[in-house]
């Protein structure tokens, strides 16, 4: 991919501030170059729009902890009763 200046920020800036983008940690300024920049380098758009979606759907994984918590919590406890039951 080549590095373009676009907007005011090269293609390896906004790749350098995607996390904080899709965070929306990045000052104003910050936040509208690499927008004006995602607007005008499709590879950038479409690189950050996937990586949004990957995060995104992290988030929704990570969002449900208990139930996974659970599930493994009664698999753990039924180990450790089988081993007891097994000294």
């Amino acid at each position: 991919m080549q590095d373009r200046l676009i907007g005011g920020v090269r293609c390896s800036e906004v790749l350098a501030h995607l996390s904080d983008y899709v965070d929306a940690d990045l000052d104003a300024a910050t936040t509208e170059r690499v927008e004006n920049h995602l607007l005008g380098c499709p590879n950038c758009e479409h690189f950050g729009k996937n990586f949004g979606s990957m995060v995104a759907s992290l988030r929704n994984e990570s969002n449900t902890p208990e139930a996974i918590q659970a599930d493994a919590i009664s698999r753990m406890l039924s180990q450790i009763y089988q081993l007891g039951a097994d000294s």
